[in-house]
């Protein structure tokens, strides 16, 4: 990147951009990604459309740009000295309303990322790729604490495991996912597969 450009870039302050990043997130709740536009965008935040694509390139990467700030910390910011632990705590960053939400909002994500190439690469590259790592981070943790064996093949799952417990919620149950029911998940499903003890 020049330093012409990074000089661009850098003039949106931080206050503006999570500004920028809730408005898209309004729009996406109110219209879903296919009718999200750059003019919206730009209307709604008193953007001008050049700054917008300056700064973000196109609809898909301020997408899921917002996406990432929107998410409550990094999950390689949570330790709390064991596996379970560390996976209630991330269950517990949200609350059920942010929670419902949040997984409204990645339900339509989903679905608009079937017909948009830009978008699914986006989100892998932004959301979906740094997840993976640290959720590795996290498992060889508690692999290297001795609480989960080397061999378990339900390491390679983990992530599975936890986007179905919010996906099926909703399809099978027509609920949104809560904390309580992600806890219970959690003990019941996701720990004992991992060989770990829930008491």
């Amino acid at each position: 990147m020049t330093e012409i450009a990074t000089a661009r870039r850098s003039r949106i302050t931080p206050e503006r951009e999570a500004e920028l990043y809730e408005a898209v997130l309004e729009l996406l709740r109110e219209v879903g990604y296919d009718a999200l536009t750059m003019d919206a965008v730009a209307t709604r935040t008193r953007s001008s459309k050049a700054t917008l694509y300056r700064q973000w390139g196109g609809k898909a990467e301020l997408v899921v740009k917002a996406l990432r700030h929107n998410k409550p910390s990094r999950l390689d910011e949570i330790d709390t000295g064991s596996i379970r632990g560390d996976l209630h705590a991330l269950v517990a960053r949200e609350d059920d309303c942010t929670m419902e939400q949040n997984s409204a909002l990645m339900r339509g994500v989903a679905m608009a990322m079937h017909h948009n190439d830009d978008l699914r690469q986006a989100f892998r590259e932004q959301l979906i790729e740094p997840e993976m790592t640290a959720f590795q981070q996290v498992l060889r943790r508690a692999v290297d604490r001795g609480e989960i064996r080397p061999d378990c093949p339900a390491l390679d799952f983990l992530v599975h495991m936890l986007v179905g417990g919010f996906v099926t919620r909703a399809l099978i149950e027509n609920q949104p996912p809560t904390q309580p029911f992600l806890t219970s998940y959690l003990d019941a499903v996701v720990l004992p597969a991992l060989g770990v003890p829930t008491t």
